[in-house]
């Protein structure tokens, strides 16, 4: 079993950047494809992006491509999410999961019973 906690959440300027990181506390996150996924208030979580259990593919959704970028580093046990040019839009809770394969998380397959960690808050202003 793994557990992840997310960190790195703040309040930014809009424009600004902020890098999140997803460590894995219990267990590790080689050979498993980890993603991020965000809630705004009043919204349902959504896919953001996802890296594959040997990082050589990446998924992002529309809406942060070309601007987010996700990687890991299986050597310090933590997936990053680079954030540039933010955006109020891009103000939610963000989470990350992990699945044995990155299609399960770009579409949310499987994951009614994961237990998502405490989140990290993103706040951009105008």
């Amino acid at each position: 079993q793994v557990q992840l906690v997310e960190s790195g959440g703040g309040l930014v300027q809009a424009g600004g950047s902020l890098r999140l990181s997803c460590e894995a506390s219990v267990g590790t996150i080689t050979d498993r494809a980890i993603g991020w996924f965000r809630q705004a208030p009043g919204k349902e979580r959504e896919f953001v992006a996802a890296v594959s259990w040997r990082g050589g593919n990446y998924y992002y959704a529309d809406s942060v491509k070309g601007r987010f970028t996700i990687s890991r580093d299986d050597a310090a046990n933590t997936v990053f999410l680079q954030m540039n040019g933010l955006t109020p839009d891009d103000t939610a809770l963000y989470y990350c999961a992990y699945a044995q394969w990155a299609p399960e998380l770009v579409h949310m397959v499987n994951l009614q019973g994961f237990n998502w960690g405490q989140g990290t808050r993103v706040t951009v202003s105008s």
